[in-house]
């Protein structure tokens, strides 16, 4: 028997939830195959979503009209806003999650999705005939015919897991293996490589003394992820622990440095140089006598819990012995060992900007399986690569998100141009447009364009349409309403500002440092009554502070993406031979006939092209 689909998504993680759930909410017959139907999403590492750069990623999935931040709210159990203290382009949202309710609430939407459809199996086999693709053939023999096929392998493909000497076959603990699909992909021409990563101990909590660590408790007024008004924040925060480790445990560690598989040659992976493993720590920073750990919950109903830098592929006695050497872990249990894990790859300079690769017609590759890390990165491709999947085989215009328009653009951009080295994960510090692409705005630039393209829902284009002329309209206000001397010196005095001589615009007054709408709304009655009657919400409120604040700093990035926007705009035949402009270098001819870049922008952003060659290009192109 042979089953007919529009859309085939191969693996039920991060980014394959996301591609499923996207396909078929903009109408494609999809069907989501993955090897555990109780592992959707699973959260195979921390805990936790969200963080520096990833919090800004999961807000735009979610004005994308993607899922992850619906799920995450629904599973939450510590909200935090990192780097507060810092300039607004630099917030970050962070949830701690109760993980089994994070897979339970994406299994209860992936079923109750319209045109979504669900089967248990591997994958071993892509039907390709004439450089398409046309379907999958699976483990059970079975024959899946699609008009695109959308590969989120994650860290299956050839999955090998390492503690001490010894190796095990799988793709994570207690799960097989996916073969196949590796030797297939590199006879039809594609190149592949090898990554590792790693994951620490799981703790019985039974066994901490909570009485020696310090608790880390969630924001006072937490926050949530998803926009939408329907998304609640958490109630009833569970707290995480600060841990350190200490000279004893560092020593302890070290014995087992001779069977380690990063040190003795077993591991060929490469590994994230940003999130070592703790052997790799003391390898690296052998003068520090101590490292920061965070305990985290794995979930309200158990006492599972999770040491967040303690990552280690040693033997399992070492790992064990070492933990016994941390203050309040004299007695400690484990559940499991931590383990490495090496998993295949095929650098993502194969895809275009739709996540589309580039030697076979309608596969798309979204996750791991790009080099990338994190579940934030991988739901965002997945994310991408449903919206394209759709697209194409409707015969539509790509959706290519901008480097000025998101992070999820400087993400796909950064793996196309420039390829990985190490596995990607996603920093504030890689955009060149942060204070365009923060997380309180990313509704406002990004659910217009999923609208339009048939994703995002006419209800949530007008929660955010609603919330824009709320933010305009007080803006609006707030620069035609004073204040006085004598309803707001005192409240300047007590936050050390300077006081007014004599009335002045409510909009130069939140100019100044730690003054906020909210607090200079109990000084001015009219203000008061205005948000009071208009029922704005602090997240409306804090979208207007910023806009106030940073206004000048705003308008200024936006110029100079204006100016790097043409660049973008100049678009370069996909069949153009660099070869015939000689006046290129060498390397620069080998580099754009390799990586083949859809604009100028693009060119000038790929490694080994220097400035004289994007010159060079101008000019033949006539500009």
């Amino acid at each position: 028997m042979i089953f007919d689909y529009d859309i085939i998504v191969v693996g039920g993680g991060h980014a394959g939830c996301e591609a499923a759930a996207a396909a078929a909410n903009m109408g494609s017959r999809t069907l989501l195959i993955t090897m555990d139907m109780g592992k959707f999403a699973q959260m195979s590492c921390n805990p936790a979503v969200g963080g520096v750069a990833k919090g800004q990623i999961v807000r735009e999935i979610d004005a994308l009209g993607g899922q992850m931040g619906i799920i995450t709210d629904k599973s939450t159990i510590q909200f935090r806003m990192l780097n507060r203290s810092k300039g607004a382009a630099m917030w970050s949202p962070r949830a701690q999650c109760d993980k089994h309710k994070f897979s339970e609430e994406w299994r209860k939407s992936l079923e109750n999705t319209e045109n979504l459809y669900l089967w248990q199996d591997a994958v071993n086999k892509l039907i390709v005939r004439d450089g398409r693709v046309c379907g999958v053939v699976t483990v059970m023999k079975v024959t899946f015919n699609a008009k695109a096929v959308i590969l989120t392998n994650g860290t299956f493909l050839n999955g090998l897991m390492h503690i001490g000497r010894q190796s095990t076959a799988g793709g994570r603990s207690g799960d097989s293996s996916s073969y196949g699909l590796t030797e297939q992909l590199i006879q039809l021409g594609f190149e592949s490589g090898r990554m590792k990563t790693g994951t620490p101990a799981r703790i019985d909590g039974r066994s901490i003394d909570f009485s020696k660590l310090s608790p880390q408790p969630g924001d006072e007024n937490p926050s949530k992820f998803s926009y939408l008004n329907s998304s609640e924040p958490v109630k009833n925060q569970l707290p995480c622990y600060l841990v350190y480790t200490t000279s004893d445990v560092h020593r302890e560690l070290k014995q087992g440095f001779k069977d380690s598989p990063l040190f003795n040659g077993i591991i060929k992976g490469i590994g994230p140089r940003y999130c070592p493993s703790i052997e790799d720590k003391l390898n690296t920073f052998a003068g520090k006598d101590q490292h920061q750990l965070f305990l985290e919950p794995e979930g309200r109903d158990t006492n599972e819990y999770y040491l967040n830098g303690f990552s280690s592929s040693l033997p399992w006695d070492i790992q064990m012995n070492a933990l016994r050497k941390i203050k309040g872990f004299e007695n400690i249990q484990i559940y499991r060992p931590g383990y490495a894990i090496e998993y295949d790859y095929f650098p993502p300079t194969q895809l275009t900007h739709t996540l589309e690769t580039k030697i076979i017609e309608n596969l798309y590759f979204a996750g791991q399986i790009n080099g990338t890390t994190g579940y934030e990165e991988a739901g965002a491709q997945g994310l991408i690569s449903g919206i394209n999947a759709h697209l194409k085989i409707n015969g539509k215009e790509p959706f290519i998100l901008g480097r000025d328009e998101a992070y999820i653009g400087v993400l796909i951009d950064d793996l196309v141009t420039k390829g990985v080295d190490e596995p990607y994960r996603m920093f504030t510090s890689r955009a060149e447009y942060r204070i365009l692409l923060r997380q309180d705005n990313a509704d406002l630039r990004l659910t217009g364009r999923s609208y339009e393209v048939g994703l995002a829902t006419k209800d949530r284009l007008e929660e955010v349409e609603e919330k824009e002329k709320n933010i305009n309209e007080l803006i609006d206000f707030i620069k035609k309403e004073s204040i006085s001397p004598g309803e707001v010196n005192t409240y300047l005095t007590n936050i050390n500002s300077s006081p007014i001589t004599q009335k002045r615009k409510l909009y130069d007054i939140l100019l100044r440092n730690n003054v906020y709408i909210k607090d200079l709304s109990e000084h001015k009655p009219t203000l008061s009554n205005y948000l009071n009657i208009n029922a704005l919400t602090q997240e409306t409120l804090e979208v207007a502070e910023i806009l106030i604040k940073y206004g000048g700093y705003i308008e200024r990035e936006k110029q100079v993406a204006e100016k790097l926007l043409r660049l973008e705009n100049i678009k370069i035949n996909p069949n153009f031979d660099f070869d015939k402009i000689k006046s290129l270098s060498i390397e620069s001819r080998q580099k754009l006939s390799k990586i083949r870049p859809s604009t100028i922008g693009q060119a000038s952003r790929i490694p080994g092209v220097s400035p004289a060659d994007i010159n060079v290009l101008l000019v033949y192109f006539g500009r």
